[in-house]
């Protein structure tokens, strides 16, 4: 992507990589880890969000001793010691952990078993993520079988590197209720004919099931141009399919994937996308009131949590 090609021309790519090689040996420790969760909450509400869901994997955290539960129940510390503080300073936040297996690994079951082991204490959903070309869903089929079977909600990484398989994947091995990404199920949308503003559009099978069940798609339109996830619409932020799904119904969502990496966070996002194509107040709000909607929590909290985004909302 052009972003990383201007940072490594500039030399600042190298000295991010080498900071990232020291905040991955410090996220190996109990305190380390507990740190990088807290700030990591405080970050999101200096960033206006007052419910979050991080996705990480537990896997990456073993090098230096700590088992499975060791490095959830750290997290989750760092997770409520964030909450405390920005609960301090008169604001609300709420942070769930995503348990995130590797697709490329062989601990997926395992790393089920942890998600439903700390359900009720910090874990509020499961999901696989690494690379998604050539590891699709159906290879942790049993995972999610024993997901499914404790009735455990899952997001499943699909549609960025990979195409409309990989959706379906997630989709019927999965039993997803989300879609990581989900950008590339615009390829299954045929734009018929356009004439002005209007775009007549034939949907495939998928993307009609995905509209229709208004299954959440995780979109990140800065990491999807940086990676090339939407290389087949375009190169700059305003050819991102965003805009298309969003006025076909589906239930768009606006991310970050990688608030460091992307350098980017949730109200550049939207600003992002609002300057792209000339979104409104109300467009956003849209997008946060399907985040809210999208949530995994019971209805009660739902419900909630959209009548607060709603209040933020009020002009």
């Amino acid at each position: 992507a052009d972003w990383f090609e201007e940072q490594s021309d500039s030399g600042s790519l190298v000295e991010y990589l080498k900071t990232f090689d020291l905040t991955t040996a410090v996220m190996q420790t109990r305190e380390g880890l507990r740190r990088v969760a807290r700030e990591f909450v405080e970050d999101l509400a200096d960033d206006g969000v007052v419910y979050g869901e991080v996705r990480w994997a537990p896997e990456l955290h073993l090098q230096r001793g700590l088992g499975l539960a060791d490095v959830v129940e750290a997290v989750q510390e760092g997770i409520e010691e964030g909450e405390d503080a920005v609960d301090g300073t008169g604001r609300d936040i709420r942070v769930g952990q995503l348990v995130t297996a590797l697709r490329n690994t062989d601990r997926s079951m395992e790393i089920a078993r942890l998600a439903v082991e700390y359900r009720g204490r910090g874990a509020v959903g499961f999901d696989i993520a690494g690379p998604e070309d050539g590891f699709p869903p159906s290879q942790h089929r049993a995972a999610f079988d024993y997901l499914a079977a404790h009735f455990f909600p899952v997001t499943v990484h699909a549609g960025e590197a990979a195409g409309l398989e990989s959706i379906r994947s997630a989709l019927l091995d999965g039993r997803a209720l989300r879609l990581g990404h989900g950008v590339r199920i615009a390829e299954d949308l045929d734009v018929v004919s356009r004439a002005g503003d209007e775009v007549l559009v034939q949907f495939g099978d998928l993307a009609r099931w995905v509209r229709d069940r208004e299954i959440p798609l995780e979109l990140s339109p800065s990491s999807n141009l940086q990676t090339g996830a939407i290389a087949t619409w375009g190169t700059t932020l305003a050819d991102h399919p965003f805009d298309l799904l969003y006025q076909l119904g589906f239930a768009v969502t606006v991310n970050v994937d990688n608030r460091t990496m992307s350098r980017t966070s949730l109200t550049r996002e939207l600003s992002l996308l609002a300057d792209a194509f000339e979104y409104t107040l109300d467009d956003l709000e849209a997008f946060q009131l399907n985040a809210a909607a999208g949530a995994f929590l019971t209805v009660e909290e739902r419900e909630e949590l959209i009548d607060i985004v709603g209040e933020g909302f009020e002009r």
